[in-house]
């Protein structure tokens, strides 16, 4: 598999060769064997349209991540759908951060609103943060304007034995 970048083509599979030892033999397999430094063997087959994969249904050398899905079934059917509401009347408002929505309805200031303190939890340990409200939070802000102060101020006799000085500064 070759994929084309600005200036050169490479292979996927050069990446793989680099780190790790490869095996592969057309006349026994269809697939290549990466040997890793862990001594695990990973064996990738090709499909049916001939992109190659690794099956690691029965493997528990993988972690996994959970998904909404698997989250979501730790709760009732009625605490997702309030969960769901719940982040629909962030959206609403404004996308407040977790804690100031909290607040707002533990104060009542949100008039005949049906979700609770619960169910803002339960939507954030669902569907994570509000990346609405995390994106309007973290913008890049423009620097204030570096001014530079010249010599002219400086006495004639002061800049005749001191002029030829360089002094530069990086600001991390």
């Amino acid at each position: 598999m070759v994929l084309p970048t600005r200036h050169r083509e490479y292979s996927v599979f050069a990446h793989v060769e680099k780190k790790h030892k490869v095996a592969y033999d057309s006349s026994m397999k269809k697939g290549f064997v990466v040997h890793k430094a862990d001594s695990n063997n990973r064996v990738f087959m090709p499909s049916k349209k001939g992109l190659y994969f690794s099956d690691v249904k029965n493997d528990t050398a993988h972690v996994m991540i959970n998904t909404v899905d698997s989250i979501k079934s730790k709760y009732t059917v009625k605490e997702y759908a309030n969960a769901r509401k719940s982040c629909s009347i962030q959206g609403i408002i404004g996308r407040p951060a977790t804690k100031d929505y909290i607040k707002y309805i533990e104060k009542g200031l949100i008039p005949i609103c049906p979700i609770t303190k619960q169910d803002i939890i339960r939507a954030e340990d669902i569907l994570g943060p509000n990346l609405g409200s995390l994106k309007g939070k973290t913008t890049c802000r423009t620097p204030g304007r570096v001014t530079i102060n010249t010599l002219d101020d400086l006495p004639d006799r002061m800049l005749e034995e001191h002029g030829n000085v360089t002094l530069t500064v990086d600001i991390m």
